[in-house]
């Protein structure tokens, strides 16, 4: 069974808010202005406010970063708030809700993993692009959140090369592993890799030991 996202404020654009709001008091305060619209006695006040909350909601819409989509499956969201270690819940998030003023998702994290022109790094325009993410359960029970990458310019021995710093940076108590997202093509059996993966795997505790406690 798959769990739609939880809704929150912060998966709300400001910039829509701000640029909405700022836009209908403008285009009702011109029309009381020129007596086209009833309420010539606010249209002063609505121009007043409605100018600074546009241009407030155009910057914001402007430095908006918008939230990747993430798949939960319900075992996951039940072993979520006793297994997930605390920076595996952070960083979904961090990536679920709109950012403002960032280049992209993760984007400390994945400057520190892969050393953007840096000796034995790679450039920052090959930069990975998180695309979505999934909590999932592993065979052993396990609590686990994969990453979904784009990668164009990157194969998985530049992900298998840092897997460890993945799980340093990512850690303590979890296990990263990569791996490749691929369809197979029928009529020439080759494969086309669609996304690389992380998988963030948490070491806390698995479906086995909840129903140990529950039982």
């Amino acid at each position: 069974m798959i769990i739609k996202l939880f809704f929150h404020i912060l998966q709300i654009s400001f910039g829509v808010i701000g640029l909405s709001i700022g836009v209908s008091l403008l285009s009702y305060g011109f029309g009381a202005y020129f007596n086209i619209l009833p309420g010539s006695e606010w249209s002063a006040l609505m121009l007043t406010y409605g100018f600074p909350l546009a241009i407030i909601g155009m910057a914001l819409k402007y430095a908006e970063l918008k939230p990747v989509p993430c798949l939960s499956y319900s075992d996951a969201v039940a072993l979520r708030e006793t297994c997930a270690t605390p920076i595996l819940k952070q960083v979904r998030n961090d990536v679920i809700r709109y950012r403002y003023g960032d280049e992209q998702h993760l984007e400390e994290a994945l400057k520190r993993i892969f050393q953007y022109g840096q000796g034995g790094g790679i450039p920052r325009r090959s930069a990975p692009v998180l695309q979505k993410i999934r909590e999932e359960v592993t065979d052993d029970g396990k609590y686990c959140l994969v990453l979904e990458f784009e990668a164009k310019a990157l194969t998985l021995s530049d992900f298998e090369k840092r897997q460890a710093k993945f799980t340093s940076f990512f850690g303590p108590d979890i296990t990263a592993e990569v791996g490749e997202l691929y369809i197979k093509c029928l009529h020439s059996k080759t494969f086309t890799i669609l996304d690389l993966l992380v998988r963030l795997i948490s070491n806390l505790c698995n479906a086995a030991n909840e129903n140990v406690l529950f039982n």
